[in-house]
């Protein structure tokens, strides 16, 4: 019997999940925005509360790894990194991109045919997005990268064949790619529940990091930048 806690904070979206088995015993979610500082540890305790209760042993901490966020996956690493430490199990990264994939393929299974590919997006700036395409059974077509999205940006896979868009870059890149391949998914969101499937294969695969040295999948460099009314005037 395997337990997993599940911690997803990539996007604005904050969320915790617990899995027995694969099987999700535990979630909860906030879609109110950049409240992960509040919110993450609060979530985790009741998840571990859950345990208690059940006199559950946890076996490993499953974290959403990027790219995303830079503070949203910074503090979900920290806290994964803490619990690891502290309870001295092993810690399961998760790609965001191929999270959020899952997903789209589960939704569209009904309706998609094999060979549809599916590209998971996440918002950067302008109309630059982190992306990655899958197949219809998760294995990865081409890794992440950072795109600027133009109308020729995805046409070999286009040409190819059915392709579906979607994650929170999907939105402002509808009035670009025009292709009659092209289909969008709306509301497609990183979830913890979701990991568990992903997680629970690592965790039998002995697929796990190092602790200790881990860092979260940024893809760019974090860019600080100074508020207007912070920038004094030249003398």
């Amino acid at each position: 019997m395997s337990c997993l806690l599940h911690i997803e904070t990539s996007t604005a979206v904050c969320s915790v999940a617990l899995s027995l088995d694969g099987e999700i015993i535990f979630e909860k979610s906030s879609f109110e925005g950049s409240s992960h500082a509040a919110l993450l540890g609060v979530y985790a305790e009741e998840a571990l509360a859950v345990l208690k209760r059940k006199s559950i042993l946890l076996d490993a901490v499953a974290v959403s790894s990027g790219p995303g966020s830079y503070t949203g996956l910074r503090i979900g690493v920290s806290l994964a990194k803490g619990l690891c430490f502290g309870f001295n199990i092993p810690l399961i990264s998760v790609p965001t991109l191929e999270l959020l994939a899952s997903r789209a393929i589960r939704f569209c299974r009904d309706v998609a045919c094999n060979t549809s590919t599916y590209c998971a997006m996440l918002d950067a700036r302008r109309m630059e997005v982190y992306a990655a395409i899958y197949d219809a059974d998760l294995q990865l077509v081409r890794s992440a990268a950072a795109d600027i999205v133009t109308p020729d940006t995805y046409a070999p896979y286009l040409e190819a064949g059915k392709v579906y868009f979607f994650g929170n870059g999907a939105a402002k890149c509808k009035t670009v790619i025009t292709s009659p391949n092209a289909a969008f998914i709306d509301d497609v969101y990183p979830l913890a529940a979701d990991m568990a499937p992903i997680a629970e294969a690592r965790f039998r695969a002995g697929k796990f990091e190092d602790v200790a040295y881990f860092e979260p999948f940024y893809l760019k460099e974090f860019q600080a930048t100074i508020a207007k009314n912070k920038v004094l005037p030249l003398s």
